[in-house]
């Protein structure tokens, strides 16, 4: 259940990150040296065993079933919405990161959005020129320069770091779902939870034929896509002891 977590966001773009990741990483072995951003590895192996094994019996199930039951035009709708409530998310990093332009931009999509979108149901910003963007408090801690930290794997919630997973807990602390009373928040997370699942249905397909090692593979796609984030698309050269 490796992809609940993050994107949890861009379901798009993280199969993209996949398919990319597959023609360089495809080759990966079960045997090599340890990975010096991972020296959790014989821990965080466990509860990615026990993440994929909740996934498999439950949330890949209702994933699958919600894909199948669902009209493309409402299930894009579901995403959207639960898009641009993450949008309050990215204009405070914006405004965090000194992005102030990005924080304009990003606070007329939400309004945008909002109204002329129903609710975020049709994302009529981006139809008006207003690019979506991805920003959260990890990547705010790494814009000031906070080191990653060793990579971790989350319970049920999958990949991170120790920076990030500081990141997730002021994620959630400005998320306009933490107002939603009860029991209503916890509908709207598991419809959060199951959307985003099912939007990477095709990515967790790649990642399965893909590599020998899924671990390695999904560990590896997501160390690279989160320093392609920190780095706004342009990430410095890794130092040569690290290539």
């Amino acid at each position: 259940m490796h992809s609940i977590t993050r994107r949890s966001r861009l379901g798009r773009a993280a199969a993209l990150a996949l398919v990319t990741a597959a023609s360089t990483v495809g080759c990966v072995t079960l045997q090599g040296p340890p990975d010096p951003q991972d020296p959790w590895e014989s821990l965080n192996r466990g509860v990615f065993s026990f993440n994929q094994t909740v996934d498999r019996a439950v949330v890949k199930p209702l994933a699958e079933t919600y894909q199948l039951l669902t009209p493309a035009v409402v299930d894009r709708s579901v995403t959207n919405f639960f898009s641009n409530i993450n949008d309050v998310v990215v204009v405070v990093n914006d405004v965090l990161q000194l992005k102030i332009e990005q924080a304009v931009s990003d606070l007329g999509r939400i309004v945008a959005n909002s109204t002329f979108g129903l609710l975020g149901l049709f994302d009529v910003a981006t139809t008006l020129g207003m690019e979506k963007h991805d920003e959260d408090f990890g990547q705010t801690l790494g814009y000031w320069g906070i080191d990653t930290g060793p990579y971790l794997v989350l319970p049920l919630l999958g990949p991170s770091n120790v920076r990030d997973t500081f990141g997730w807990a002021g994620d959630i602390a400005v998320s306009p779902l933490t107002d939603v009373e009860s029991p209503v928040r916890g509908w709207l997370l598991a419809l959060r939870v199951v959307d985003i699942r099912a939007d990477l249905l095709s990515a967790s397909r790649i990642a399965e034929t893909a590599a020998l090692d899924e671990y390695v593979f999904l560990r590896d796609v997501y160390l690279q896509r989160r320093r392609y984030l920190v780095y706004d698309g342009s990430p410095p050269p890794m130092p040569l002891e690290d290539e």
